[in-house]
């Protein structure tokens, strides 16, 4: 039987909106994270055996991060035009990208600074040993300067950037290919169709490794509350609020007005529409994991594909929001647990290093520790040391982190469209009122990856 992709898709959609709710993922992941919890709370040694399960299915990920964001910012290129549009889009991300970290940095160094949860801890930096992870992270952020990032981003190799996963340099990469591919004109249109197929490919294989998402869930969940425990949560539970509160703050407020009052969508309708990735990010504790869904959940909306084939990866290196907030909170907190003074000043100047500092947190294991030690380093007036105060409660913080940048990303995505005047509105608001159906589930969809490169019409064999 014979029919074109877009009945194709018509008819998968409408079997998807019939299946019952038990089958729904983010219904099967949100089960997933509860019965972790569960069992890391009631039999910890056993939750702790369950890390293996939650590791490979993060590992799976990773390893299709770097294809999928070569693939898509070459396809993003190649359905532009005019190449100056590239460029364009490109400084104008870039642009929001750095505002909003500073906004979210200075979020949390007002709220800290409100709040001073530090004071009265008093703590000895002479008696602060760092061990195990956070010696590691220790050290590679003392070894790391705040201008690594920048010249860190052309790799050594054309496959390293893919074996490290050095997302930075995969986007290096991936923009250096695509702008040469567009300037060879018709000798690159073979190649366009083969990153087309290729695209293809891998977005198949990404739907076989989302089937995997509610036991990948399960073991990162499990594993993190039997190892760590509830009753760490309680220990430094005012500072996890703080985090946690600062965070729904900058995400309904910052976020939520510039999507109102810019892009004229409503941020909690955003959320309802993310659902899927919101459990998946909770469970796991990266956004990784999430960034295919964006970018298909994004172009359903009526973004423009060679917008959102540029903006959400290089947003996942540059525009990390949680991370932001995370970085200036936990630097003034140790500051004030240690005793040490930081006038306004030199507050300030953390800022402007942590500027550069917080793009040392993506797709990194131990990103954010890394990061922040980095800062310390650099600043030389917090003792590095201290990062051991809060080393307990990072996991706990790393979820609302991963969040916050995936939330910060989807607006960004959505204002640079609109600033580009690619971004169907009407298609937006139908969409997330519930009124254009719901996309495709990843583990469920069939050829239809987040940004398709152009190739010579076709018509499409689907075997009922």
């Amino acid at each position: 039987m014979t029919h074109t992709p877009g009945n194709g898709r018509a008819e998968q959609a409408a079997r998807i909106a019939a299946r019952a709710w038990y089958r729904q993922l983010y219904v099967q992941v949100l089960v997933a994270i509860v019965i972790g919890i569960v069992l890391g709370w009631q039999w910890p040694d056993l939750a702790t055996d369950m890390e293996p399960i939650g590791t490979t299915f993060i590992t799976a990920m990773k390893m299709l991060i770097g294809p999928i964001v070569f693939l898509t910012i070459i396809g993003g290129i190649a359905g532009v035009a005019d190449l100056k549009k590239v460029g364009r889009t490109g400084v104008k991300a870039l642009a929001y990208f750095q505002i909003g970290t500073l906004v979210a940095l200075l979020t949390g160094l007002v709220a800290i600074n409100i709040f001073r949860l530090g004071d009265g801890v008093h703590a000895d930096p002479a008696t602060l040993k760092t061990s195990g992870d956070a010696s590691q992270y220790v050290s590679e952020g003392e070894h790391q300067h705040w201008w690594e990032f920048l010249t860190g981003i052309v790799p050594n190799s054309f496959f390293g950037p893919f074996v490290e996963g050095n997302i930075l340099q995969v986007i290096f990469l991936a923009v250096v290919f695509g702008i040469a591919i567009k300037m060879v004109g018709r000798t690159g249109e073979p190649i366009i169709a083969a990153v087309g197929r290729l695209t293809e490919v891998v977005f198949k294989v990404l739907s076989f490794v989302m089937k995997a998402a509610p036991l990948g869930a399960f073991g990162a969940m499990s594993y993190a509350i039997g190892k760590f425990g509830l009753s760490t949560l309680t220990s430094l539970g005012s500072l996890i609020l703080l985090f946690y509160f600062t965070s729904a703050l900058f995400v309904v407020l910052v976020l939520g007005g510039v999507l109102a009052l810019y892009v004229r969508l409503n941020i909690f309708q955003l959320f309802r529409y993310f659902k899927e990735e919101f459990w998946l990010i909770l469970g796991t504790s990266t956004a990784e994991p999430a960034l295919p869904g964006l970018m298909r959940k994004l172009q359903f909306m009526g973004a423009e594909r060679p917008t959102v084939g540029l903006v959400v990866p290089t947003g996942y290196s540059f525009n990390l929001d949680g991370a932001a907030i995370y970085l200036s909170l936990a630097t003034l907190y140790i500051a004030q647990a240690t005793d040490t003074s930081l006038s306004l000043g030199q507050q300030l100047g953390l800022l402007a290093v942590m500027l550069l500092t917080s793009k040392g947190a993506a797709g990194v294991a131990g990103g954010g520790f890394i990061a922040l030690t980095a800062t310390l380093s650099t600043v030389g007036s917090v003792p590095v040391a201290g990062i051991m105060l809060i080393f307990g409660i990072d996991k706990f913080m790393s979820e609302c982190r991963a969040l916050v940048n995936f939330f910060g990303n989807a607006v960004a995505t959505l204002f640079v469209a609109k600033w580009e005047n690619g971004l169907d509105l009407e298609r937006a608001r139908e969409v997330l009122a519930g009124r254009a159906g719901e996309p495709l589930p990843a583990a469920e969809a069939e050829d239809v990856p987040p940004v398709a490169v152009p190739r010579a019409p076709h018509t499409a064999e689907v075997t009922p």
